[in-house]
């Protein structure tokens, strides 16, 4: 299983690749008054720079994909969906510039697709 806690990302745009350390997921009505689960990185880029993204999933999109999807919402589900985004806006260069980035249903959706995908594949493996 891919671990969601390091790995690494890229190369960006500008050919940049990045070393992900995941730090911390929580509730952010606690800490910002949001109906979210807050999940925050640390990227650390090549030359040893350094910069923090906290990828934001709206609670309500969550349950959404979770019903429909029959995947129950938990920590690690929660922190596959937004390693998947963060990978993503690496890739991109999409919202780099932002501290914390918001999550559509629709991107939740299709990442809970691909971790879904990849369980299955795991399965069969085995």
């Amino acid at each position: 299983m891919l671990s969601f806690r390091q790995f690494e990302a890229g190369p960006d745009p500008f050919g940049r690749k990045f070393q992900i350390l995941f730090k911390w997921l929580q509730t952010a009505i606690s800490i910002r008054h949001a109906d979210t689960v807050d999940v925050k990185f640390i990227l650390v880029d090549e030359n040893g720079g350094r910069t923090e993204k906290t990828i934001a999933l709206p609670h309500a999109d969550l349950q959404h994909v979770s019903r429909e999807t029959g995947r129950p919402m938990d920590d690690p589900w929660c922190a596959r969906l937004a390693e998947l985004h963060l990978l993503h806006l690496v890739a991109t260069g999409e919202d780099m510039e932002k501290d914390l980035v918001t999550v559509t249903q629709a991107d939740i959706k299709r990442y809970a697709g691909e971790i879904a995908r990849g369980e299955q594949s795991e399965v069969r493996a085995v």
